[in-house]
């Protein structure tokens, strides 16, 4: 029963990630045309990694695959992107 949960939480996730995914398509063409929301390039890649996690997290809770490997790099790619969009943004901030 417990594990029944998890599963529809983790779908409800992954919709939710898919819906702000599409959000971060739009940006992607917006920031290419505005020089300030270049460090934002950083976060969509980050959203995509993170729909990855999702996906893989709704996978293991229905058992149907399990990759410990996966479910320990993709969160460190998701940080390593934060940081990042981070530093860029102060980069691109001390220059006004």
């Amino acid at each position: 029963m417990v594990e029944y949960l998890e599963g529809i939480l983790k779908i409800g996730n992954l919709v939710l990630a898919l819906v702000a995914g599409f959000v971060a398509l739009s940006l992607v063409k917006v920031s290419h045309r505005r020089k300030e929301l270049r460090p934002w390039l950083f976060l969509i890649f980050g959203l995509v990694f993170f729909a990855v996690q999702e996906i893989l997290g709704a996978l293991r809770a229905f058992k149907i695959f399990e990759s410990p490997f996966l479910t320990h790099i993709n969160p460190a790619i998701i940080l390593g992107l934060l940081i990042m969009a981070l530093v860029s943004q102060i980069h691109l901030g001390g220059k006004r």
